[in-house]
This record gives C-alpha cells, structure tokens and sequence, in this order.
C-alpha cells in the first residue's frame, strides 16, 4: 500500500466513524456582556438558555456536561466556536453554568459526551388504499 491509500483509509475511516464524541476538561461560561451578540452559528447569544460554544463540534449538537466535582449535569446546544486562545473545552452560557454549579468559581473541571441524536421515526408503509376493479357495464 502507498501513502496515498493510508491516508484515504484513515479518512474514511474517521468520516464513518459512529463513536461519539467524549472529553474532560476545563469550563468556563460567557460574560452577561456578550448578552444579545451573534453567535458563529448566527444565532444570539441568550443567557437564559442551554448552550456552549466548543472548538470542533458542529453546530445544534447536544452535549452532556458533567460537573466533576459535584456530579451534576446538564444538556446543552452547540451554537457558537470557541476562540483560538482559549484554555478551556467548553464554553457554556450563564444557565448552563448555573445549572453545573461553577458560576462562583467561573471555571470547573467538567467531562462531556456528546448525546446521541434521537432516531428519526419510521414512517408508516404506504397502505394500498384501493385495487382497481372491474366496472360492470350494461
């Protein structure tokens, strides 16, 4: 095998793969200042509710954030990126922090793992409403 097959190998295999995504690491949460800004997935930031900028996951994916030193957890919505400089995994809104129990500190040591998304519901097989029939005529 050359180098070439290797490396499409490899990124096939990564591209296909179905592990879920799982870290541990530091949190940290956004500033009521950025209260109103767009976020890198066009929505606004909103305090109030469960979401998390992190460097590499996509957009609208839910992670489970697990507060390691006190257990608690919560689900957020990937919307925004993480910025190059940052020290931490995760970057999560005032709720989610709250909700973890490390707005007081401002950082926590947290682990994620990405919630597998809900399969979608099968549809129904088409039922044959009507065969066609012969018509009688007279």
């Amino acid at each position: 095998m050359n180098l070439c097959s290797l490396i499409l190998i490899y990124l096939f295999s990564f591209f296909n793969s179905t592990a879920l995504y799982s870290a541990d690491g530091k949190a940290s949460y956004y500033s009521d200042r950025m209260q109103g800004q767009r976020t890198s997935s066009g929505e606004r930031y909103n305090k109030t509710l469960l979401t998390a900028a992190h460097a590499t996951l996509p957009f609208n994916t839910r992670v489970l954030v697990t507060n390691l030193k006190n257990g608690k957890t919560v689900i957020v919505k990937i919307n925004d990126r993480l910025s190059a400089r940052s020290r931490s995994i995760i970057d999560l809104s005032r709720a989610a922090a709250k909700e973890l129990d490390i707005v007081r500190a401002g950082i926590g040591t947290v682990r994620l793992q990405e919630v597998e998304k809900e399969p979608k519901e099968q549809q129904d097989p088409s039922l044959i409403v009507s065969e066609k029939t012969p018509v009688k005529t007279e």
